[in-house]
């Protein structure tokens, strides 16, 4: 090889990290589920932390449990289907500043469905606990194999599960309160195609930079984790009642595997395509929350609700996908803790506003009708095509069955997702060093590494939930 050429094997092993961990929205962020309980879903979530209509109010508030008598339980599932597909002229360019050929990727998100089961017991006149099961976070993609895009994003799959034992308080005088833990498993996939552009280059002295074929990553991992959730709930006349309810933050570090198909790094010398694989580790912030909700009975067939939600997304400012192993095959490092790849996220904080109303037609039915304005958190100047995101208008109708001497009730609940705007992903591989800079493969010679698109989104979201009061 010529000098040029040598100088850009050193650079290899860096262009090449940096295409193997795909960025982490997919895990992280613009991932929580509003689908967990088809009664409050009918109001879209409208006044939760003060409307303890049943025993999901285990997850909502769980003060609210001190106003179930005896023992309740509910259990029911969400299905949330997301509707994603890049416009036509996605574009994309490889390390070098080739165009990439392929496809927009096609509808990328599959319809998902969300079970969920809680159970609430009063042990006496001032002590209820209870217990709940829940998928409180989420993400499923897929683009087709020839995705123009695929060296940012292919697979992204995020599936956690939440345990919640939660006890409430009541000092008999119209003021509650509840703690509750949230254990957390959670388990996340992400992948994409190897660029071997700048490693053919290098090889053929410049020459071919199609000497080798693309490669794949495949990253997989999970964790346990845990969060804390407190709840207030307080009864300001025999019409009106208030609540208030606060969930910790936390940090998950999925383990798992990095495998990588033939995989090519000159500057390890490495010549041959090869397939390897390191123990890696993925951090995942899980923000801190706060909820406000209100309950007030306008007349004796009518209820009104509201209610307001704030996330603190801003603590996910990056995620790195870090070697967890000395002398891996990618990173070759003497210590763990090498840095294989970093996504430039910086976060936003988010708010949710929700109001929604209950009509009691009979007294069998109710009606209900909701509607929620959903931050996304994800920076305009970082979106990427693992979460192609936007601002949204959730719009939610319900109706309820109850039974009132058998003590069952049925809930189903439907809405649609209107987003704001066309989100615009324009994907580039960013430096640890300078978060806000395109990485470089050598000093002064950028990663020209690029996916731009605009994307078509729309969702729908529909539930059942069938409760009895023992």
């Amino acid at each position: 090889m010529n000098k040029k050429s040598h100088v850009l094997a050193r650079a290899v092993r860096l262009a090449t990290l940096a295409a193997i961990a795909a960025p982490a929205t997919a895990l992280a962020g613009g991932f929580s589920l509003n689908e967990q309980s088809a009664s409050a879903m009918g109001v879209a979530n409208a006044g939760t932390a003060a409307n303890p209509e049943n025993a999901t109010t285990v997850l909502f508030n769980p003060a609210g449990m001190s106003q179930l008598s005896g023992t309740n339980l509910s259990f029911g599932a969400a299905v949330l289907d997301i509707d994603a597909e890049a416009k036509d002229g996605a574009k994309a360019t490889n390390q070098l500043g080739l165009p990439v050929q392929g496809s927009g990727g096609g509808d990328i998100a599959d319809p998902a469905v969300l079970p969920n089961v809680y159970l609430t017991h009063e042990v006496n006149d001032n002590i209820d606990v209870g217990f709940g099961i829940h998928a409180p976070y989420g993400l499923a993609a897929d683009y087709e194999n020839d995705f123009v895009g695929r060296f940012f994003a292919d697979k992204t799959e995020l599936t956690a599960i939440e345990f919640t034992p939660s006890i409430a308080v009541s000092n008999g005088q119209g003021l509650s309160m509840g703690a509750g833990i949230n254990i957390i498993y959670a388990e996340g996939r992400l992948s994409r195609s190897l660029d071997n552009s700048a490693a053919g280059y290098a090889v053929s002295g410049g020459t071919n930079p199609n000497l080798y074929d693309e490669g794949y990553a495949d990253v997989q991992g999970d964790d346990v984790g845990v969060t804390f959730r407190v709840g207030f709930l307080y009864e300001l006349s025999p019409e009106t009642q208030l609540g208030l309810t606060a969930q910790t933050g936390t940090e998950l570090k999925l383990k798992g595997d990095a495998d990588l198909t033939n995989y090519v790094n000159p500057a390890a010398g490495v010549f041959t395509p090869v397939n390897v694989s390191e123990k890696v580790k993925v951090p995942l912030a899980i923000p801190e929350s706060i909820t406000f909700g209100a309950r007030h009975q306008l007349t004796d067939s009518v209820t009104l609700l509201a209610g307001a939600t704030f996330s603190k997304w801003s603590r996910f400012e990056e995620l790195d996908i870090i070697s967890d192993e000395v002398g891996g095959p990618v990173t070759d490092a003497p210590q763990k803790g090498a840095i294989i790849n970093h996504v430039t996220e910086k976060w936003q904080d988010t708010w949710q506003f929700n109001v929604g109303a209950i009509w009691q037609a009979t007294p069998q039915w109710a009606l209900k009708a909701g509607y929620a304005w959903d931050e996304s958190p994800v920076n305009d100047k970082y979106v990427t095509a693992r979460v192609p995101s936007e601002d949204r208008h959730w719009l939610a109708l319900g109706a309820q069955w109850k039974d009132a001497q058998s003590g069952w009730t049925v809930d189903a609940s439907v809405g649609t997702l209107i987003f704001a705007d066309n989100p615009k992903v324009n994907d580039r591989n960013y430096s640890h060093e300078n978060p806000s800079q395109v990485a470089e493969l050598q000093p002064g010679v950028q990663d020209q590494s690029n996916y731009q698109a605009e994307y078509d989104l729309s969702a729908w979201s529909a539930g059942i939930q069938v409760s009895k009061a023992f």
